[in-house]
């Protein structure tokens, strides 16, 4: 059962008998948002965990300014973070959310529309002062109108708690306000039931050299709590039970796209019996990787931040070429500067393996927003006839299998891989079922040793890769180079019909991955019916959401969801000719869409969206009622 298609105000017996709790629900929606200096990455990002200790399924989207420090309290400077946990399968953050804390106006301002009808916004009243309100763009106090006529409401002056509170400690103001996003999810969490006993461990490692910030935070955080329990709020702020979500056995934890990839990275590379090498250079979203990855250094990985993009990506190329799994990540602007390296991998035929974490774009664009816009780059941004994989990930946890794929095609057919991640996916969480690594196969990287006949390129007959040889193995010294080979020796060539012959075999190797990766098949639905709505990346769960509901009412809708977008699944043509009509949701303005028709000539029709956010269920629902002509 997904978590739009049960009900969200469904109670159980027990909560009608227990006085602690006024209601039970199969899952709540959350947002946290304020200005970029009142910590809601920190307090969303901990709500989501103890909400994941107390066994309930957790989607979450941060989403914050491209600014390091906006301007306090306008609009552009709010950042916000939506925790989705319940008893139920969470597939997204959710459209709209259930309670909104808004630490401002301006939080106020960008948020309020998306709470739902009859949700409770809590505010602290103790920041809407005239100098804020006239920064947010307030002629009036939204407090003092009618703004919130719609929404239950709960005006505290949290400010002025979070003061008294942290007193005895003898903290400035400053530092004081500061503990406030910690007096809020103390009350939030006593409103649903969830543990603080991991906030408090972590504030007590976060804050281990300065005991006396620790402290304020956690009396902050206990000052909310006990509010909760002894204001009688009654059923503005009505204590809800969130009961466990009914789990497979095992170990979980909350994940994010970006550390699902890296370890997914790290696993590929020892499933492949290779060092891990990263080459890379800071860009937003990208760079967390490389910083989970330098951390990992006794485990053998190598880090290396370059001056450049360019020089990332060519000292990954040489880790491969030494005979490493060389790897390196990147957002759009990023990848438009590797792109010459990344053609010469594809001439020498070395593994790589290249991670896009999409953002907003042309140029710097939305550097903290997410897209799914750089397909075309990844698919044809090269020079010359230079095919390489093209696979993208759907969820966080995804990002791991993803990953493992991504270095067992590269190895396997000796070629760049472009993995496609976004922004959404790789700073959003989620409850991620650990994987039994013993159990993972593995795919040992073939080395050439036998000196006999060799030349650099010679081709395994099954795949078609180039032989792999280590610098320095006696007998097997040689050199590459970006410029055309003869394929019968490996030599330079500028004979006319070698090029014909060299780019036909290097296009032919990427095609006949198709034979080596699964038949498409439906994530959900028949294969057959109406209507198909197609997606990739990070489209899968609003798009599974929908269907499912749509497929409740009776509708013949079903989800095909890519992985292997290049070469695309053998069969995808002909399960796409069992629907009446495809639609393709995606965040850009059509590019699946292009390849879809050109490579199969059916009429695909899109659903298009490029405002930095992700889509709602909502918006996909009511695409699947306008394209099979449902009335509302």
């Amino acid at each position: 059962m997904d978590m739009d298609t049960a009900s969200s105000h469904a109670r159980d017996d027990a909560s009608r008998t227990d006085p602690g709790y006024l209601e039970s629900l199969d899952y709540v929606r959350v947002r946290f948002a304020g200005d970029s200096g009142d910590g809601m990455q920190v307090t969303g990002t901990r709500f989501a965990f103890s909400a994941a200790l107390s066994g309930n399924d957790v989607a979450t989207f941060p989403d914050y300014p491209a600014e390091i420090r906006a301007p306090a309290g306008t609009l552009y400077g709010v950042s916000s973070y939506s925790v989705n946990f319940g008893t139920t399968e969470i597939l997204t953050s959710g459209d709209q959310p259930d309670v909104l804390v808004a630490m401002n106006p301006a939080a106020l301002k960008v948020h309020l529309s998306d709470l739902h009808r009859g949700g409770l916004a809590i505010v602290d009243a103790g920041a809407f002062g005239a100098t804020n309100l006239a920064r947010a763009g307030y002629e009036s106090n939204p407090l003092d109108d009618d703004t919130l006529a719609p929404f239950a409401t709960l005006k505290l002056d949290i400010s002025a708690l979070t003061l008294q509170a942290v007193k005895p400690f003898g903290l400035g103001k400053k530092d004081s306000l500061r503990c406030k996003n910690m007096w809020a999810l103390g009350l939030v969490l006593w409103m649903f039931g969830r543990e603080r006993e991991s906030v408090v461990r972590w504030l007590n490692q976060r804050f281990a050299g300065k005991p006396q910030i620790a402290e304020a935070n956690i009396a902050a955080l206990n000052a909310g709590h006990a509010y909760g329990e002894t204001a009688e709020l009654g059923r503005t702020a009505r204590r809800t039970r969130i009961a466990a979500a009914p789990l497979a056995p095992g170990v979980y934890r909350t994940v994010t796209g970006t550390e699902a990839m890296t370890w997914g990275l790290f696993a590929g590379a020892t499933l492949a019996d290779l060092k891990l090498f990263l080459g890379s250079y800071p860009i937003t979203p990208a760079s967390p990787m490389l910083h989970l990855l330098s951390g990992m250094k006794a485990q053998g990985v190598v880090t290396f931040q370059a001056e450049d993009e360019i020089a990332a990506v060519c000292s990954a190329i040489g880790a491969s070429y030494a005979g490493c799994l060389g790897v390196t990540a990147s957002s759009g602007p990023g990848i438009a500067l590797k792109t010459e390296a990344i053609g010469l991998a594809v001439s020498v035929e070395l593994p790589l393996v290249v991670v896009n974490v999409q953002r907003g774009g042309p140029s710097t664009g939305l550097p903290t927003k997410t897209e799914q816009a750089d397909l075309h780059q990844a698919l044809f941004g090269r020079n010359g006839d230079a095919p390489v994989p093209v696979l993208a990930a759907s969820s966080p946890g995804d990002c791991f299998t993803c990953a493992i794929e991504a270095v067992r095609l590269a190895t396997k057919y000796m070629t760049p891989v472009i993995v496609l991640s976004d922004g959404y996916i790789a700073n959003a969480a989620e409850a991620w079922h650990l994987p039994d690594v013993r159990a993972l196969p593995p795919m040992p990287a073939a080395f050439r040793t036998e000196p006999e006949g060799f030349h650099p390129f010679l081709r395994d007959p099954a795949t078609g890769a180039r032989a792999w040889a280590v610098p320095g193995t006696p007998g097997l010294e040689h050199r590459i180079g970006g410029l055309e080979k003869d394929h019968d020796s490996g030599n330079v060539s500028y004979d006319a019909l070698n090029h014909q012959r060299m780019t036909d075999v290097r296009v032919g190797k990427i095609s006949r991955i198709a034979e080596d990766i699964p038949e498409q098949d439906v994530a959900c639905g028949e294969p057959t019916g109406d209507l198909a709505i197609v997606g990739w990346g990070s489209t899968y769960g609003a798009i599974e959401v929908a269907v499912r509901r749509a497929r409740a009412r009776g509708l013949r809708v079903s989800h095909v969801h890519l992985r292997h977008l290049w070469p695309p699944p053998r069969n995808l043509g002909d399960l796409l000719r069992g629907f009446g009509r495809i639609l393709v949701p995606e965040m850009n303005t059509g590019q699946l869409i292009t390849l879809l028709r050109a490579q199969y000539r059916l009429p695909v029709e899109g659903l298009s969206k490029v405002t930095g956010r992700p889509f709602k269920i909502a918006e996909i629902a009511a695409a699947i009622d306008a394209a099979l002509e449902v009335e509302g």
